[in-house]
């Protein structure tokens, strides 16, 4: 039965605690013999990050171990399997390499107790256990290598028996070994540039005590590399301004494309152990393409065939085996989840694990993609409406929206489905998730957009998308807000800062001062701004002019401040330092620091608390009362 209700007080039944529930994360996939095994957090236990097995509803990592990696912060690729059933992975507490044999409850070390010392981005390939190492020692910069990590456990009185393969540039990512175990490619990159500026493909023979005659394959940037069965070398590459695949041989410099399209295969590497396309035995390649929304295709020679799979949204080749491909992603319908499809057989992909919905369709927002006119080209944008199976809103009303800047800044969103977003839209508030100027997704020269000119083209990119959305009358011009968080909490400040478009702003872990986050970031952003600003100190004046916090006094509208108390990326001191320039002008405003969270909220109860604060904030700055929500107070 239809009821009329105005937009935001609509009845839902998506709580915050099936956001926290229906949210959880992932870190890979993989074959074990016939099985499928994944890695997935479990919100009510801290979001530790336990290994699932196809067929079985208790992890095969027990509790308390997680399986996670610290490895450029962001960590990644922190477990593997062997067909045996013997379970690899980096536990997240101490960042050594464990081994849970099949059977056993107990995991035993790889490697020895060293504090300064971090493992990520496992591989294990012909037998042999690679690993990215990062070691944090008196020196300013870490010192990272890819090891070769016994798996008899000889490692872990004395790390003398950890083989360093290859080393010699700040950062390294992806080592694969030959088919004959001959050679060892891997992907390098050095400060300033960022793994999506410039990053080489390397190929070098494997030999007792490391890779010899090392030589660069690619010409621009790199972002996955891998063997095809008759040993030649497959790698992305952009030199035509998309990420496209390449192939030559390890001994030749030849190089040629495969299928060369309008689209990318391949995305920004803050993570260890993404892949975006596998060679099948036979010689064909299966391909993530992404031009806004992702495709999977199978490339055969020059023929490329789009293979029938139900996921358009971050999508990532986990894992192959003989034509199977085991695949991760979501769909404007779909949740987040892990699919099997064969590349010879018709069938409807087989799902293993997440993928469905917790709740009825009808009470999910489908996404469209939108674009704008903006001053540098098009802006791309998802739109999620207000969506409800029975409610309606007042004729004439118009809905009030939350515009989303993503983190990154160098980053994508592909209009997926989100427990978060549809827990808003239920309730009658819309959603418009921009990929603003510097997102990746659209080409080199959208995601250069941002050079020099970050605080700059993503804030007009947003502001535009937000009135030039609401000029069409699908949103309420009086009731907009900016959310964002990390990088795109930056982008909501200077939104504020930048007029009276939004009448709300909500920041999480949001960057306020430049040149602290110049000072303070770990080290594998700790020249991410040379990019995006400039020098620092030589440009200092640059940092100050578009850190938030020196125009703070320009903020009018409330503001939500959610930080995490052990944020290494942008701590606390951040949101701190914005909140006190709010209350000295008595500006509306609310700040949550949250104990034991980091960068990005993990924990069930966080979770839920900052799901419910963001809709009591919106409340009170538009004045309605959403059900069962208890009233904010602003500071």
């Amino acid at each position: 039965m239809s009821e009329t209700l105005p937009f935001g007080t609509w009845p839902s039944i998506i709580t915050a605690a099936d956001v926290a529930a229906a949210a959880p994360r992932y870190d890979g996939a993989t074959f074990v013999g016939d099985e499928v095994w994944w890695a997935q957090s479990i919100p009510a236990e801290g979001g530790r990050m336990a290994i699932y097995r196809e067929g079985d509803t208790a992890p095969l990592l027990p509790s308390p171990w997680s399986a996670g990696s610290r490895v450029h912060e962001y960590g990644g690729g922190a477990w593997a399997a062997t067909d045996a059933g013997d379970l690899l992975f980096v536990e997240k507490s101490d960042q050594r390499i464990y081994l849970l044999a099949a059977g056993s409850a107990d995991p035993r070390p790889l490697t020895p107790i060293d504090p300064a010392a971090r493992f990520g981005g496992l591989r294990l390939q012909r037998g042999r256990l690679l690993a990215v190492r990062e070691v944090h020692t008196a020196a300013p910069v870490p010192e990272r290598d890819i090891v070769d990590v016994p798996l008899d456990g000889s490692a872990v009185e004395h790390p003398t028996p950890l083989i360093s393969l290859a080393a010699g540039s700040d950062f390294l990512a992806g080592p694969a070994i030959s088919p004959d175990g001959t050679r060892l490619a891997w992907i390098a990159w050095s400060h300033p540039s960022m793994p999506w500026d410039a990053a080489e493909a390397r190929v070098g023979i494997l030999g007792a005590d490391g890779v010899h005659d090392v030589r660069t394959l690619s010409r621009t940037c790199t972002t996955q590399v891998a063997w095809a069965a008759d040993g030649s070398v497959l790698f992305t590459d952009d030199p035509t301004g998309r990420w496209n695949l390449y192939a030559t041989s390890p001994d030749e410099v030849a190089q040629r494309a495969l299928a060369p399209a309008d689209a990318d295969t391949g995305g920004p590497l803050w993570v260890l152990g993404a892949r975006w396309f596998a060679p099948l035995e036979d010689g064909r390649i299966v391909a993530v393409r992404t031009n806004g929304t992702d495709e999977l295709v199978l490339i055969t020679g020059e023929s490329v065939q789009a293979l029938n799979v139900p996921i358009t949204s971050d999508v990532h080749v986990e894992a192959v085996r003989g034509s199977r491909v085991l695949l991760s992603g979501s769909s404007a319908t779909i949740p987040t989840g892990f699919w099997v499809v064969d590349a010879d057989e018709a069938a409807e992909p087989r799902l293993i694990a997440g993928g469905t919905l917790p709740w009825d369709a009808s009470w999910l927002p489908v996404s469209r993609q939108v674009s704008f006119a903006g001053e540098r080209g098009e802006v791309h944008a998802f739109d999620y409406p207000p969506t409800h199976p029975t409610a309606t809103a007042p004729v004439g009303e118009r809905p009030p929206y939350v515009v989303l800047a993503h983190g990154g800044p160098t980053s994508h969103v592909s209009g997926g489905v989100s427990s978060v977003v549809a827990y808003f839209t239920s309730r009658g508030i819309g959603v418009l998730d921009v990929n603003y100027g510097g997102s990746t997704g659209y080409g080199r020269a959208y995601r250069e957009r941002l050079a020099g000119a970050w605080g700059i083209v993503d804030i007009d990119d947003v502001l535009n998308a937000a009135a030039s959305f609401a000029a069409t009358g699908a949103a309420d011009s009086a009731r907009l807000a900016v959310k964002g968080g990390s990088a795109g909490g930056l982008t909501v400040y200077g939104a504020l800062e930048r007029g009276d478009t939004f009448s709300a702003g909500i920041s999480r872990y949001g960057v306020a001062d430049l040149r602290t986050l110049a000072t303070d970031t770990h080290d594998f952003e700790a020249r991410y701004l040379d990019g995006l600003i400039g020098r620092f100190p030589e440009d200092e004046d640059i940092y100050v002019e578009r850190s938030p916090l020196t125009h703070a006094d320009r903020i009018a509208a409330p503001v939500l401040i959610l930080q995490g108390a052990d944020d290494p990326v942008v701590p606390p001191s951040q949101s701190e330092m914005i909140r006190d320039a709010l209350a000295a002008r008595g500006v509306p405003h609310s700040y949550v620091l949250y104990p034991g969270e980091s960068h990005g909220f993990r924990s069930r109860d966080t979770i839920i608390d900052a799901t419910e604060r963001e809709l009591a904030f919106l409340a009170a700055a538009w004045g309605f009362a959403p059900e069962g929500i208890a009233p904010l107070s602003f500071d």
